[in-house]
């Protein structure tokens, strides 16, 4: 079957017109014939006929197998489009509109926190990420993606895997780059027995890292595993959030700065360990408001150990079950929200009936925002402008802030 590929879907695969309806084509680009066998809505065995001029090298030399990245065979221009069309199809499904500011996007080799995938094997261990859609392991040692402090700390994973993985299932990595060191915490592995930690506590001594942790259980911290934010020193309980480049945080950072403005009390929503509450206190008195309790005890201390800072107050309060009341709103003079991927709809429903003048929203999930941006302009507020900040590059995951006033 032959079809030309007319889009790219918002999971970075071409969409062509079947003779059934849309079919998707991986890794096709607009405007290119290509030919294959129609499974379904997906074409396979794909054969590109006619290249799309705007299909490039991926820099990566994993890109063919490795599932980590999409959109690496698409030039940077038609990347930004797509994004932006992305944002702009939400924001028209609910009948929205919005000046967009220049997309920041960060740099190769910036991510610096990543999942991978650990298996033990007969000769040793994989370490990387899956396939596209497999449960393949891929080996990334070239990864164009990872922070080299992030990619240094791949072999470790994989001695972890051997010492304390299972050949029948498969360990979870996560490493979070810090000021002290890397931050590891495992998942899937053993259960660990006074053999296996002390194996566990030198295998970590010897990488040098700042914390390791193990199916939640912390087996060795040589040095609290320290985030710069603002003028705080910060450290995170395992596999807390944390923005995914530093560029990507100082360029959302820099957005909610002049959203907010000269506000003398903001209250941070979903607030994480402080992202964005402990530099608007250089202004401001801020009222940190986070689900996770350990996050509000790191995101305290950290506060209380810098100098020059504003009142910051935090409360561990789900805000899914339990948003903040409009009496409780107005109070501050400014709004940060940065909810994860599910939106703030309850919160929102709140901000609604509130006459705080200002939101700053932060959001990994272009759909939900425009559906809480939806009810927040039905209520008196106006959407004045955004901006994309191409954190996760070359993947088709898409963050945004945005500009809400009354």
């Amino acid at each position: 079957m032959q079809l030309t590929v007319e889009r790219l879907g918002h999971l970075g695969d071409g969409i062509a017109q079947g003779p059934y309806g849309p079919v998707i084509v991986p890794r096709a680009l607009p405007g290119e014939t290509i030919t294959g066998t129609l499974e379904d809505d997906h074409l396979e065995d794909v054969r590109i006929v006619t290249p799309s001029l705007d299909r490039v090298r991926p820099p990566c030399r994993h890109a063919a197998s490795c599932g980590g990245c999409q959109v690496q065979h698409v030039s940077d221009d038609v990347v930004r489009n797509w994004r932006t069309d992305t944002v702009k199809a939400a924001l028209a499904a609910q009948g929205l509109e919005a000046e967009f500011l220049p997309m920041h996007v960060s740099p190769p080799q910036s991510r610096r926190r990543a999942s991978v995938a650990a298996r033990r094997t007969k000769k040793g261990a994989l370490v990387g990420f899956h396939g596209r859609a497999s449960d393949t392991i891929v080996e990334i040692p070239d990864c164009q993606l990872l922070s080299t402090q992030v990619t240094a700390v791949l072999p470790l994973a994989r001695d972890l895997a051997i010492r304390g993985g299972s050949r029948k299932g498969e360990l979870t990595v996560t490493i979070t780059a810090s000021d002290s060191g890397a931050d590891v915490a495992v998942s899937g592995g053993k259960d660990p027995d006074v053999q296996l930690r002390a194996d566990l506590a030198g295998l970590a001594e010897g990488a040098g890292l700042a914390r390791l942790t193990w199916n939640g259980e912390t087996i060795a911290q040589r040095v609290p595993p320290f985030q710069n934010i603002g003028r705080a020193q910060v450290a995170p309980p395992p596999g807390a959030f944390l923005q995914a480049t530093a560029e990507g945080e100082a360029a959302l950072l820099a957005d909610v700065r002049d959203i907010v403005g000269k506000a003398r009390k903001v209250v941070d929503l979903f607030a994480g360990c402080g992202t964005f509450s402990i530099p608007l206190a250089e202004t401001a008195e801020v009222h940190a408001v986070e689900g996770e309790k350990a996050m509000t005890a790191a995101l305290d201390r950290g506060w209380r150990d810098a100098q020059g800072l504003k009142k910051v107050t935090t409360e561990a309060r789900d805000l899914f079950r339990r948003p903040l009341t409009p009496d409780e709103l107005n109070r501050h003079d400014a709004i940060v929200l940065d909810p994860p991927r599910a939106g703030a709809a309850a919160q929102v429903a709140e901000i609604a009936r509130c006459g705080v003048p200002s939101i700053a929203y932060v959001s990994c999930n272009p759909s939900t925002f425009a559906r809480d941006a939806r009810a927040l302009v039905d209520s008196g507020y106006r959407l004045d402008s955004l901006r994309i900040a191409d954190q996760f590059r070359w993947s088709a995951h898409v963050e945004l802030v945005a500009r809400l006033t009354r």
